[in-house]
Parts: C-alpha cells; structure tokens; sequence
C-alpha cells in the first residue's frame, strides 16, 4: 500500500512531488528538513494525496504528476 502526494510550501508555494508507505511520517520528515530537497522551504503542507495498493501504482501516478507539473492538468488535479 502507498500513497502519492503533493507538498505545497508555506514560504513560496513550491510543490513537491512524491509517494510513501505512511503519508503522516514522510510529512513530517518534509517539515523536521530531513529530507535534503525540501529543507530550504518548509514549512509544508499537504494540498493533495491518493491511495494506492501497489507501490509500482502509485509510482506511475507520481510520474503522471511530476509530467503534469506547472500546467493546467497539474492545478485541476492538485487544486480541484
């Protein structure tokens, strides 16, 4: 089981992109800078996640996403 999900900072409104067994957990690694790409803005807060049951599935959604980025099929899943 797996999760996609996408960041958005507080301090700039950079997006993040990523996937992870425990969505709750790698949040918080974001926001504690543990995670060397996202440290420099943080706080972060979590705008979109989806649930998979394969990790290779959510893999796929999370490349979806990152070829979405920055255009108009990216802010209609992301922001509705």
């Amino acid at each position: 089981m797996s999760w996609v999900y996408v960041l958005q900072s507080s301090q700039n409104g950079r997006h993040y992109i990523g996937h992870a067994a425990d969505w709750r957990t790698r949040l918080s690694q974001h926001n504690c800078g543990e995670v060397r790409s996202t440290k420099a803005w943080r706080p972060w807060i979590m705008v979109y996640k989806e649930f998979f049951e394969t990790k290779a599935a959510a893999y796929r959604r999370e490349m979806q996403l990152k070829s979405y980025k920055g255009g108009e099929a990216f802010r209609r899943t992301v922001h509705g």
